[in-house]
């Protein structure tokens, strides 16, 4: 098996179970291969910007391990790319806060409910 194939065969298997959907607000619907629609240029930009920055310190640790740093140096690290993924999930459950889940918890009882569901297992996703 190649090693691509195995890492994403672990990223799966820690990704743990998978997230309840709801309608998003934005008018995507689960299960059709969902992609946001009307997504501000501006704050995709900066996201990809932030995770571009994240993959430079993820090569970085790379260098460390292959170099034998000290295991301290590399844990603080770890710890700063951790947070800096944390900072941008943050950013994205606000802006799916404000648009896609506004909108679907708008819509009546029936989208509402689902949009909490989809909320709260989001949450819990990200104290793992």
């Amino acid at each position: 098996m190649g090693a691509r194939k195995a890492a994403a065969r672990a990223a799966a298997r820690a990704a743990g179970p998978a997230v309840a959907t709801a309608n998003c607000g934005c008018g995507v619907t689960p299960g059709t291969g969902r992609t946001a629609i009307a997504v501000d240029a501006d704050h995709k930009a900066r996201t990809l910007t932030r995770l571009r920055r994240i993959e430079g310190q993820v090569r970085g640790l790379q260098r460390m391990v292959e170099e034998d740093r000290y295991c301290a140096d590399v844990i603080t690290q770890i710890a700063s790319v951790q947070e800096a993924m944390r900072g941008v999930s943050r950013e994205l459950m606000r802006n799916h806060l404000r648009h896609c889940a506004a909108t679907a918890i708008r819509q009546g009882d029936a989208e509402a409910d689902a949009m909490y569901d989809e909320l709260l297992d989001l949450m819990f996703t990200g104290r793992r």
